[in-house]
């Protein structure tokens, strides 16, 4: 999930009863909320030292553990410093920042592994990827909800009205101009409505002092409610996979295929409508499927045929390329295609991740490796 998203997390955990544990908890909560992400630093080793790092150790079960009881013991140590420079006591209390840290840590790979990009539990024994294709990795919902039941308790002053209206430009912005059609926002006119409406409501609210009156009830339903809401996701999406099985069914009938794997995966703010990859012995189809409407056929089918990799000298050698390996190791649905495979003065052997993009595109999910075609010709001897 986005940042937004693990920041207002921990910001509603806070203000449904966190805060009250020690001085400071609300400040840790959110920087627990986030932490997984300082995996973060791996950039500076370049795009694909983080491709191969990112959501590995400190998402992992072993990394959320060490990372919620050491940020509590940093935090601590901190005010306690600050307090003895400045003469004063210690005013936070290490037993009730550490359950709130424990309790916001665990929600970040919780909330990472709902989205197809996955996460890696088990490491550093098991570098096996789980992925819960539940939710979009980002969704307006979270904002929506989250932000505005923190907003009404939190807001109180006129400075801080003023902050939570600068924040809440951010989301709007994506909402009313970000991406529309394949990859973005679909039918945006709906929710675009729907989020005008609320941020009116919500003004409405705060200016009845809703906040106030009922204080941490308010988060605490927000929570609940997204709790339901992704049930609901996990509903529909049995659906989509039950519907992707007669679909793949048929797609693989006429060519004596067996899906091998199979996946649908959410859009962004669109529950019937699901990005589908079937993967066979020899090709991987990409399809969208929408539902409510009937038997409707795939729209956006592509395929892939698989290259044989013994038969290709290219291929082999780009895979032996670093590069390669680090992103073969992320790619769920890796898939590949060699451009001028008859080698005139060089070949490029295309990789993509059929999840994100397709061969041939730019972008982190995407990579080209050149071989040179005096390598391909010596490997082919």
């Amino acid at each position: 999930m986005d940042n937004l998203t693990h920041s207002l997390v921990g910001l509603a955990a806070a203000k449904a009863g966190l805060e009250k544990l020690s001085p400071g908890a609300t400040v840790l909560c959110v920087l627990a909320a986030n932490s997984p992400d300082a995996d973060i630093v791996t950039l500076v080793g370049g795009r694909w030292t983080y491709l191969q790092n990112h959501r590995g150790i400190t998402h992992s079960i072993v990394g959320t553990i060490a990372l919620a009881l050491a940020l509590p013991l940093v935090f601590h140590g901190c005010a306690w410093l600050i307090a003895r420079l400045r003469k004063r006591k210690p005013v936070t209390r290490l037993r009730g920042l550490m359950i709130a840290s424990i309790v916001v840590t665990a929600t970040h790979p919780l909330l990472d592994w709902t989205n197809n990009y996955g996460v890696r539990f088990l490491l550093p024994w098991n570098a096996r990827w789980f992925y819960g294709d539940l939710v979009f990795i980002m969704d307006p919902v979270f904002w929506l909800v989250l932000g505005g039941a923190v907003f009404l308790v939190a807001a109180r002053t006129r400075m801080r009205l003023a902050v939570w209206i600068a924040l809440a430009v951010i989301p709007s912005l994506l909402v009313f101009f970000g991406p529309a059609g394949r990859g973005g926002l679909v039918n945006a006119l709906p929710l675009r409505i729907i989020w005008i409406t609320a941020l009116v409501g919500l003004v409405i609210l705060h200016r009845w002092q809703v906040g106030p009156r009922w204080g941490a009830k308010i988060p605490r339903v927000a929570l609940m409610i997204m709790v339901v809401y992704v049930a609901g996701l996990f509903a529909v999406h049995a659906l989509a996979l039950r519907r992707l099985s007669t679909v793949a069914a048929e797609l693989t009938r006429t060519t004596n295929e067996h899906p091998l794997a199979m996946a649908a995966m959410p859009t962004l703010a669109n529950p019937l409508r699901w990005i589908c990859i079937v993967e066979t012995e020899t090709s991987a189809y990409r399809f969208e499927l929408r539902l409510g409407e009937g038997e409707a056929k795939p729209a956006h089918l592509v395929r892939y045929q698989k290259p044989d990799a013994s038969s290709s000298p290219a291929v082999a050698h780009a895979e032996a390329d670093y590069r390669a390996q680090v992103f073969l190791g992320f790619a769920r649905f890796p898939v590949l295609q060699v451009a001028d495979p008859n080698c005139t003065t060089q070949t490029l052997v295309q990789f993509a991740d059929l999840r994100y993009t397709e061969p041939g595109s730019n972008g982190t999910f995407s990579l080209e490796v050149p071989v040179e075609c005096g390598v391909t010709n010596e490997t082919a001897k």
